[in-house]
């Protein structure tokens, strides 16, 4: 994310998902911290952020690393 209208997007995005219940999405650091309920597949939102043009380059599930 190179300006806040690519961090806006990732927002708008995660705004609109049904059982996201909280997120930061953050310009500075290039990351967003998603907390959602348990039937949320993690993959599902990361496809909804690679849907805005973002790329993904990992994340943490369960508090597992998961590479992309």
């Amino acid at each position: 994310m190179s300006c806040s209208g690519c961090s806006g997007a990732v927002e708008r995005v995660l705004k609109r998902m049904d059982g996201i219940q909280s997120y930061t999405v953050s310009l500075e650091t290039q990351t967003a911290d998603i907390y959602a309920d348990e039937g949320v597949a993690f993959d599902a939102v990361l496809e909804k952020i690679k849907k805005t043009g973002k790329t993904v380059t990992g994340g943490v599930r369960d508090g597992e690393v998961v590479g992309v």
